[in-house]
């Protein structure tokens, strides 16, 4: 054991004087927790909290002798440092430069030496010999639920997710998870508008306990749910969805926008692409190509493509495309251009609360992440949304709004449009954050 004390003030360095100032002569602040940018006091360690962002510790001016410790209160320092800052011309292990604690679980103790080496460590560890469970715990989600062994954190909003224990291989130490983004919205056009795309899909469920998402050094994550794509108000409108993360360890795309015709392009790429539209041309039809899904690209794929449009000419039809979704591809036109079925979830990751998430789909399961249909003119063949919060798109002589894509599970809205009124799309369904663990 180090006994390290204040020689300036007359101290006895022996250890019994050493004890009685605490752990290592250090006389901890139990008392005080801190969590913002702070002074430190000579003789005395710091717990610090940075789960709510990093800070830094002025240091005070130092004599040789003195000395101050420091700890990761919630094994936070990798994802937010700690900076310390030396006082005036002090330095820090021979350097007049700020210093940074990194490491996750990080105990630190500096004894000031003298003007060549200034603050000097003595002791540095980033091990904790005790209060591992072998599991991983963590809290945060607007709603929690156990389902056996595992615990599963339901982020419907943002929110955050701390985890206070890393767990072990022997017991787990990674996560499953469901990531869903927003869906885009589908176009509104004078003539066929294309359905929105689903929300980028990413689940790794099942996977054993130990072969998850792995937990980096670091405690609190943020928890990005996205938005669906806002509602067309105008002819050349059509928004993306935005996405839906789990701090940086993963991230989902948002749903591509529904296109309005040749000439009309708009930001159709995303986590599954935006349908293709169709316009007036005089010169006669063309095909309008869908947006890109998956996009950026992941392994596994999170969408598809949307389906494309068709433009036409002398009274003829104009069809928009498909909305693409997690599952499927947008249908192409002529129509009916359905949007492209969503992903289930395995109704197990979440129990008996399966029902209250996704929308039914053609096969057993909670669906997310499905296409806007596709809006036509002059035929009553609109197209249907996919399963997983997508719509249908505005039939022939539709007025109104389409309606918008379902909360919380990433689905694209249907194509607006109607001539020779251009009536309005809904916005696309919100995104879904979720994340499982064995915790005992």
């Amino acid at each position: 054991m180090t006994g390290i004390i204040k020689n300036n003030e007359g101290r006895s360095s022996g250890l019994k004087k050493a004890a009685a100032a605490g752990v290592d002569g250090v006389n901890w602040q139990t008392g005080d927790i801190k969590t913002a940018t702070f002074t430190g006091e000579v003789g005395k360690g710091y717990f610090c909290n940075t789960s709510g962002g990093a800070f830094n510790c002025n240091l005070p001016a130092g004599s040789a002798g003195d000395f101050i410790a420091f700890n990761d209160y919630l094994d936070t320092f990798a994802l937010y440092n700690i900076t310390l800052v030396p006082n005036g011309s002090d330095k820090i292990n021979g350097t007049a430069e700020n210093a940074k604690l990194t490491n996750a679980r990080q105990s630190v103790t500096l004894v000031y030496i003298d003007a060549t080496r200034g603050w000097k460590t003595v002791q540095d560890s980033d091990v904790e010999v005790t209060g591992t469970s072998g599991f991983v715990q963590a809290t945060g989600g607007n709603a929690t639920v156990t389902c056996g062994d595992y615990k599963v954190h339901i982020f419907t909003s943002p929110g955050t997710f701390c985890v206070t224990d890393r767990g072990l291989p022997s017991g787990s130490n990674t996560l499953e998870h469901l990531v869903v983004a927003g869906g885009g919205s589908g176009k509104k056009a004078g003539y066929g508008g294309g359905g929105g795309g689903g929300g980028g899909f990413r689940m790794n469920y099942p996977s054993p306990a130990t072969a998850g998402l792995a937990i980096p050094a670091g405690g609190a994550y943020t928890i990005t749910v996205g938005g669906g794509g806002a509602g067309s108000p105008t002819p050349d409108a059509g928004a993306k969805g935005s996405n839906s993360s789990i701090g940086s360890l993963l991230v989902s795309a948002g749903g591509g926008a529904g296109n309005g015709g040749a000439g009309m392009p708009c930001n159709n790429k995303g986590g599954s692409g935006g349908g293709g539209g169709g316009a007036y041309r005089p010169a006669g039809p063309i095909t309008v190509p869908g947006g890109t899904g998956n996009f950026p690209p992941v392994s596994p794929p999170q969408g598809n493509n949307g389906g494309s449009g068709l433009t036409g000419g002398g009274g003829v039809h104009y069809y928009g495309g498909g909305g693409g979704g997690a599952g499927a591809v947008g249908s192409n036109n002529p129509g009916p251009a359905d949007g492209g079925d969503g992903t289930p979830m395995n109704p197990a990751m979440v129990g008996p609360t399966a029902p209250s998430y996704g929308t039914p789909g053609p096969n057993p399961g909670r669906y997310f992440a499905g296409g806007g249909g596709g809006q036509a003119v002059n035929t009553t063949s609109n197209g249907c949304g996919g399963a997983g919060g997508g719509t249908a798109g505005l039939g022939p002589s539709g007025s109104g709004t389409t309606t918008a894509g379902t909360v919380n599970t990433g689905g694209g809205s249907g194509g607006g449009g109607g001539y020779p009124t251009a009536y309005c799309t809904g916005a696309g369904g919100s995104g879904i954050v979720i994340i499982r663990y064995k915790f005992q």
